[in-house]
């Protein structure tokens, strides 16, 4: 057996939802390298040309389209596009998603809605609209990005938590429903990522010291620092690829040990 050729992503059509930036992006281009196809999806435009723009200074040849997740019919479509363009859906990653951080009572049923509507029902809309044509092919991945919040809970994270802890049940049922089928449906949990949206929480204070809750961070993680968007690249790899073929309803938490680890005594 060639391992390494386990690992190859040739010929085969990955969708990355909300690939644009961050770490759907680094994820994207991961799978690229390996061999995959690129399609993306966008809720606006100028989002989507900023990313074709970016993915081609990368020399990546990604398929941009707009589509709202939590839209079936937008779905709908976009896959069947896909299939009509480039042959159809092999690797879904549901990675599209937002977070609030409000006070549980201090939060409106409107925004816990949202958060729950986009983080969790998106990547059901979209592991449904792509299942069918991977029964068609005989195999699929689908990889739904949950969170270390799909096991704890923190404050002001309700609807987020919520929705991953439900990402992570929907994870384990759609192997339970699919895994005869040759479609393998895992997660991957990311630690704290140090991503643009999360670089005001690691400015230096004032006066030189890290901030606050960055020093949290550092204390909490055995790895001692913040996880990169690379740090993702090679387990989504893994779990698109035929490498991870009897892995199946697993959630891979790529947070430095966080969750293993206690915290250091004061």
């Amino acid at each position: 057996m060639d391992i390494m050729k386990s690992f190859s992503l040739e010929g085969k059509v990955a969708l990355v939802t909300g690939g644009a930036y961050g770490i759907g992006f680094a994820i994207a281009e991961a799978l690229a390298g390996a061999g995959a196809k690129i399609v993306f999806n966008c809720r606006s435009q100028s989002n989507l040309d900023k990313a074709l723009a970016d993915y081609e200074a990368k020399g990546i040849k990604a398929c941009g389209y707009i589509c709202d997740v939590t839209k079936e019919e937008e779905v709908t479509a976009l896959v069947a596009r896909i299939k009509e363009e480039l042959g159809g859906v092999d690797i879904l990653v549901n990675n599209a998603g937002i977070i609030k951080r409000i006070p549980m009572t201090e939060m409106s049923s409107e925004d816990f809605r949202q958060v729950v509507d986009i983080d969790l029902v998106g990547p059901f809309i979209c592991a449904k609209a792509v299942i069918p044509g991977m029964l068609e092919k005989g195999h699929g991945k689908i990889i739904n990005i949950c969170s270390m919040m799909s096991e704890l809970g923190r404050e002001t994270v309700s609807a987020y938590a919520a929705a991953k802890g439900g990402l992570k049940m929907l994870t384990r049922n759609i192997c339970s429903e699919y895994g005869g089928a040759n479609i393998q449906c895992n997660g991957i949990g990311p630690g704290y990522i140090a991503t643009p949206q999360t670089a005001p929480l690691r400015e230096r204070q004032a006066d030189g010291s890290r901030h606050p809750f960055d020093q949290f961070i550092i204390a909490k993680t055995p790895a001692a620092r913040w996880g990169t968007p690379e740090d993702l690249m090679g387990p989504a790899v893994f779990l698109a690829s035929d490498a991870s073929n009897f892995v199946n309803g697993h959630i891979l938490y790529v947070d430095g040990g966080i969750l293993a680890y206690i915290g250091k005594q004061p």
